[in-house]
């Protein structure tokens, strides 16, 4: 019975950012033979690259490994898109053969996690992605769900599981930072987990049909969502937690104070006179927090050239200045006449009975 390893790894350091050089041609026109699927069918399907009608998988023999490899060192520079804006990166790079070098219109690099690609419905490669996967997980993926898992098929495993272990992190750590890998032993197969779905979608491409250590061809594909509930609980506060941190990025640190200050009246905290949450602190503590207050004051009277922010209400502050306008008129104007009470309206008397306006019971 075959056995799982699961291995979560330590949050990587950033890698220091060098000063890039122009990149370099990786291939030049025409060593590249192009290679045609080898027929298990009796129609060719131009989107999936396959032939339709014959077995659900290729077998080993008809899989061809990879002319070119991609390697970071040697071929990340700068290109005309580091000019133009275009924050794509080249397919053909990932794949290690593309021949424009400098000259092409898209980045030679690594995409960056910290710049956010300009359409979320594009992968780092600028194609479209879909609503649901392809029925064989390949191809570009789903808009519907950030996935950073990759399958990896076909992994010739070593003496133990500790060495396999290494070889794929040697091979998939260059093209981002890893967040965990877990090994179906004996299947050979294994999952690597990014920390960041581009780095994973720019591993797919550079990985499929590689080789590690043993001369085998990989099978990467995208990975299909995990089953654990507690790993849908995790992911679910994960998204939580970025999609918290964006806001508070583009939202003013004032509106946040506000914000916070507002949530502690309602549960029932004090404020002092700058407007700051007090918090009760033994007697060991005061001189710590009176330094604390202080530096509060000092803080505000040094930005107190910020305009202060509207004050919240269901009437804004034009509208008030106007009220007072329009009263001030009608105080030098003098008060205008008081209002005719209307009368009330007069039922019509019906044919054949008094009571006429309902005001006695004489026909007069």
């Amino acid at each position: 019975m075959s056995e799982i390893s699961t291995k979560a790894l330590p949050p990587q350091p950033k890698k220091k950012v060098k000063k890039l050089k122009p990149a370099r041609k990786q291939v030049k026109p025409g060593d590249v033979v192009k290679t045609e699927a080898v027929q298990t069918g009796k129609e060719y399907n131009i989107w999936y690259n396959k032939w339709a009608g014959g077995d659900r998988e290729d077998s080993y023999s008809n899989k061809t490994k990879s002319q070119t490899r991609c390697s970071i060192k040697q071929d990340a520079g700068l290109t005309r898109a580091n000019t133009t804006g275009n924050k794509y990166i080249c397919l053909f790079f990932a794949r290690g053969c593309c021949p424009y070098g400098w000259e092409c219109e898209y980045r030679h690099t690594l995409p960056d996690p910290d710049d956010s690609m300009p359409d979320s419905s594009k992968d780092c490669f600028a194609r479209d992605k879909f609503a649901d996967y392809r029925d064989d997980m390949g191809g570009v993926g789903s808009f519907n769900r950030q996935n950073r898992t990759l399958y990896i098929g076909r992994v010739r495993e070593c003496a133990t599981a500790g060495e396999t272990e290494e070889v794929i992190i040697r091979h998939f750590k260059e093209w981002g930072n890893l967040e965990a890998i877990r090994i179906l032993q004996y299947r050979g197969v294994a999952f690597v987990t990014y920390t960041h779905e581009l780095n994973a979608q720019f591993a797919k491409e550079s990985m499929a049909c590689q080789s590690l250590d043993n001369d085998e061809i990989l099978n990467v594909r995208w990975a299909t969502e995990d089953p654990n509930p507690e790993s849908k609980k995790a992911e679910k506060r994960r998204l939580e937690e970025l999609g918290q941190e964006a806001i508070q990025d583009r939202m003013d640190p004032r509106v946040i104070e506000a914000m916070r200050a507002v949530r502690a009246l309602e549960e029932g905290a004090t404020l002092d006179d700058a407007g700051y949450l007090v918090e009760e602190a033994d007697d060991d503590d005061e001189d710590d927090d009176e330094r604390g207050a202080k530096r509060r004051r000092l803080a505000i009277e040094d930005s107190a050239a910020v305009p202060p922010p509207q004050p919240i209400g269901l009437l804004t502050t034009d509208t008030l200045e106007s009220l007072k306008y329009f009263a001030e008129i009608r105080q030098k104007n003098g008060s205008l006449p008081p209002a005719q009470p209307k009368k009330a309206p007069v039922a019509p008397s019906a044919p054949g009975l008094g009571l006429a306006d309902y005001g006695s019971d004489e026909d007069d």
